[in-house]
């Protein structure tokens, strides 16, 4: 499939029904390797004056390193008919499948990262700002009790890295 850019002020969408309901892809990488998983957490808005997308990504997901290494990911969004594909890539991980080709998507590299022809709309984002979730700084506890109990008492808690990223450009499927 085809992609062209838009301008980002030409955007209509719900964020929260985007990343919350629908959910995104998170691709790193270039024609060396790539990989991909699903979140469900991410906010788009402007901060320091640039037009930005943040996500959060666990350190034991394989996706992570690919993200750290890299100057740029994509976020993607998909039509209804691959939220089972979307359910796959956040379930696998890259690290012991090609869970890409098992759900039969197609990798296209755009601006030295990668997304998947069969998105409806990806945004290149460029890596602003990155840092651990701590939990010394959770005003409410009740998001880290709901979210990271699991990790109690460990000596790796597995919280989300934040990125913070600038929107270099919307492309949209034609």
């Amino acid at each position: 499939m085809a992609f062209r850019e838009i301008d980002i002020r030409g955007l209509s969408l719900n964020p929260f029904t985007r990343f919350g309901d629908d959910w995104a892809l998170v691709t790193a990488g270039d024609e060396s390797g790539l990989n991909t998983m699903t979140v469900s957490w991410g906010q788009m808005g402007t901060l320091w004056g640039r037009d930005v997308v943040t996500v959060y990504i666990r350190p034991s997901r394989h996706t992570k390193a690919f993200v750290d290494a890299a100057e740029r990911f994509t976020v993607s969004f998909y039509a209804p008919e691959h939220r089972r594909a979307l359910g796959v890539l956040g379930a696998k991980s890259g690290r012991d499948s090609d869970k890409v080709a098992e759900v039969g998507f197609t990798p296209v590299l755009m601006d030295g990262t990668c997304a998947f022809a069969e998105a409806s709309m990806v945004l290149v984002c460029r890596k602003l700002y990155a840092d651990v979730i701590r939990p010394e700084c959770m005003l409410d506890p009740a998001p880290a009790a709901d979210h990271y109990t699991e990790f109690a008492g460990s000596d790796d808690p597995d919280y989300h890295t934040m990125y913070v990223a600038e929107v270099e450009r919307v492309l949209v499927a034609d």
